[in-house]
């Protein structure tokens, strides 16, 4: 009888922690699937159509200096950017990231994206920069970012130092 009991205990114990193990499976995989996002150009995003909207998205693309605008009294970021390839082999061929963010400004043709972001103004927004925004594609074609990265190449490459150059 003793063994029976033992027995039966094991199996609710057992039966217990594979419950457990399955719960916390789902809840990583669950959470897992909701903040997945696409990293996409912006060529790539309007590929996809519809699908896109309403979907947390994030984008990579340059920034358009012109464009760009600040509200200080709502913190209203809003900027246009310009697709730029996500190939690394194309960037490498194009000249080097900071060319390809020029060119891509430069070209008529190049897809545009209009971003408004919500937030204190980056130091880093200027014309030419790399933006990396992540947010939603609204139905009126806006891009509205929850977060914005920058990156501004030309602010990193390396200067000849000064002493080198009066030599």
């Amino acid at each position: 009888m003793t063994s029976q009991v033992e027995s039966g205990g094991r199996a609710k114990f057992l039966i217990g922690g594979l419950l457990i193990v399955a719960a916390v499976v789902y809840l990583i995989v669950s959470s897992t699937q909701a903040a997945a996002q696409y990293y996409l150009t912006i060529d790539e995003m309007r590929s996809k159509g519809d699908q896109v909207y309403g979907r947390p998205l994030k984008l990579a693309g340059a920034v358009d200096g012109d464009s760009i605008a600040y509200d200080s009294q709502t913190l209203t970021l809003s900027f246009s950017m310009a697709n730029v390839p996500a190939d690394l082999n194309a960037i490498e061929a194009g000249g080097g990231l900071a060319k390809v963010l020029h060119d891509s400004l430069l070209d008529p043709q190049a897809s545009r994206l209009q971003v408004i972001y919500i937030g204190p103004k980056p130091d880093l927004i200027r014309h030419e920069a790399q933006a990396i925004v992540t947010g939603q594609l609204g139905q009126d074609g806006v891009f509205r970012a929850d977060e914005l990265l920058l990156k501004c190449p030309t602010r990193y490459e390396e200067e000849v130092p000064l002493q080198v150059v009066e030599g």
